[in-house]
């Protein structure tokens, strides 16, 4: 099921407001129907190519058949449609072929399209985070060559970074690339987990390739970033020879099917070229900005997904006959549906305040981005910039655990019908559980928000964050409903940034394990704080909008409301505990032996 149209205009233009993006130069030629058009194009392709067969793409995952991929014909259909509207090219500059959409109405388009298939959507999601590195760091002559023809959609892209030996650890890479008298390298090795490394859905396949280049130093500083296609590409950008790129195998998980999951073999034959991007040594730095565009985008699959199963388990709720009220004990009295039953309200509304707040977040991040791209200044774009940076792993992991803790009340709430294939929440739930390990482990982001994004720039994202926050609960705390909540927020932004200190000190100290050993809980306390913040400035605007409404409009914002109020009485209050242990320093698992295991 989709993500409701009304639940995305809600964020889009009433909360983040963009449609005032329109009185900046940048996208000056837009307006409010152009971005609808957008959104419209969005809604009917999803609706109609990507939704109908979800479940097939599930049921009949790709297969390794003679050294190639067979997957089913609506995939390729699907992601015709998709390139049809522009929709890779979207968020792009006009000068690199790009629709110039803001970030914040594409990122909402990508919501909706993982919430009807997150499989079919991924292939689109990797080649333009492929395209973006190349139109980043790469020549004019990459950009023309590759960048463009990804974004029209001929090309599509892959990131290959993980290794069967290294997994998560890239500082273990062993794939080699040997410099050529013609300027090209000589690409040797396997790369294990790549999405969409091999299918026919598109003209060529252009991976971008984590190698070390012979003499270069060891660990990360040692790796480059390569554009290997399957498929050569001359100077006046016809086909070449293949390039001695093989398919090893393919990947079966027990989500995201339709996408296709390969173990690439690179230069078996000792003739795949690859074309270095920008500079040999500095290939990790490059692809972090995939990276990190990637791991939003996890965020926003994450969030569809929820908001998927939460709208199944709604409907669902509302026609399934079972039960009566407490007080009727007249077993002649008709079955009521179950969503009179308080537990099942509030399974629904612990799964409405994780989606929609996650959606809050992901698009709040979405509009930084178009916040850095229309600064006028350094400062502006600086503060906008190092806010995103901060914010993005928890981007990535806070949906990835709690829509994912959604699509499990989802499943709860339709009881033995939840684990059938009879409706899709049990399939939603497999998809949403790989987000918890795509584009790095829930715990490698704890490491990264407390290791490094909190310290860096002397500390500037998180003083940017409890400023917005601070700002927040002081505009709130003039509307009445909402006072205890802001009160609420500006206590709990306080006393994480005591215990943040503490964390922080600690490791600076030379105690750096004992600072980290707990940084998964911290990261999941940042995310109930950041959500909490995003559903305090949801529900300051709703709680205007509902004075003027009425019928379904004032149901909507009371809804609002509502799962504001269930986010601060039930989920905040989580934070304290997890506060509590991360300031007492416990080292529990510092000291544990693994014997003891």
């Amino acid at each position: 099921m989709l993500i409701p149209r009304r639940e995305v205009d809600f964020q889009v233009y009433e909360v983040l407001d963009a449609g005032r993006l329109c009185e900046q130069p940048r996208y000056a030629d837009h307006d409010r129907d152009v971005f609808d058009g957008v959104l419209d194009a969005a809604y009917r392709i999803a609706a109609e190519r990507f939704l109908p067969f979800a479940a097939l793409a599930d049921l009949q995952e790709p297969r390794f058949v003679d050294g190639r991929v067979e997957m089913i014909p609506q995939t390729r259909e699907a992601l015709a449609a998709l390139n049809e509207s522009s929709f890779i090219a979207a968020p792009f500059d006009a000068a690199d072929g790009g629709l110039q959409v803001p970030m914040t109405v594409a990122q909402a388009c990508s919501a909706v399209f993982a919430s009807a298939n997150v499989g079919f959507h991924a292939y689109a999601m990797l080649t333009a985070g492929a395209a973006n590195v190349i139109l980043a760091f790469g020549s004019e002559e990459q950009k023309r060559l590759y960048a463009r023809p990804m974004l029209a959609g001929r090309y599509f892209g892959t990131m290959c970074l993980s290794e069967t030996h290294a997994g998560s650890s890239l500082a273990d890479v062993r794939t080699i690339a040997m410099p050529q008298q013609d300027g090209s390298y000589r690409i040797t090795g396997n790369k294990m987990w790549i999405s969409g490394g091999e299918h026919d859905l598109a003209e060529n396949i252009v991976h971008l390739v984590l190698a070390r280049v012979p003499g270069g130093p060891a660990g990360v500083r040692g790796i480059s970033l390569f554009i290997v296609p399957r498929r050569r590409i001359r100077p006046d950008g016809s086909f070449g020879e293949w390039n001695d790129v093989a398919l090893a195998g393919v990947n079966h998980k027990m989500g995201w099917r339709g996408t296709v999951n390969t173990v690439l073999s690179f230069g078996e034959r000792g003739d795949c070229a690859g074309y270095l991007v920008g500079e040999e040594h500095r290939g990790l730095a490059y692809m972090f900005r995939l990276m990190n565009e990637a791991r939003i985008g996890v965020g926003v699959c994450a969030v569809g997904l929820g908001l998927a199963g939460y709208r199944v388990s709604l409907e669902y709720a509302r026609e399934r006959l079972q039960g009566r009220p407490i007080g009727d004990k007249d077993p002649a009295s008709p079955p009521v549906p179950i969503i009179r039953h308080a537990d099942v309200r509030r399974m629904l509304l612990a799964q409405k305040a994780w989606t929609e707040g996650g959606l809050a977040l992901v698009l709040y991040c979405a509009r930084l981005v178009d916040d850095m791209a229309v600064a006028t200044d350094d400062v502006a774009r600086g503060r906008a910039g190092q806010l995103l940076e901060l914010l993005t792993p928890v981007a990535k992991s806070w949906p990835s655990e709690f829509c994912l803790e959604a699509n499990k009340l989802a499943i709860q709430v339709l009881g033995g019908y939840g684990y059938t294939r009879d409706y899709p929440v049990e399939r939603l739930y497999r998809d949403n559980r790989l987000n918890h390990i795509h584009e790095g482990a829930y715990g490698i982001h704890g490491l990264d928000v407390l290791g490094r994004k909190l310290p860096q720039h002397g500390g500037a994202g998180w003083a940017e964050l409890a400023e917005r926050m601070l700002r927040t609960a002081e505009q709130a705390g003039s509307i009445p409903a909402l006072a205890p909540f802001a009160r609420s927020l500006a206590v709990a932004t306080r006393r994480f940034e005591a215990v943040t200190r503490v964390l922080l000190g600690t490791a600076g100290s030379g105690r750096a394990e004992l600072a980290l050993a707990n940084a998964t809980l911290y990261l999941e306390a940042l995310g109930h704080l950041t959500v909490a913040w995003r559903w305090l400035d949801s529900a300051r605007v709703a709680q205007r909008a509902l004075q003027d409404a009425s019928g379904s409009d004032a149901d909507f914002y009371q809804g609002k409301l509502a799962a504001c109020r269930y986010f601060f009485r039930y989920e905040l209050p989580r934070t304290e505990p997890l506060l509590s242990l991360l300031e007492s320093l416990d080292d529990t698992t510092v000291t544990l032996h693994e014997t003891w295991l």
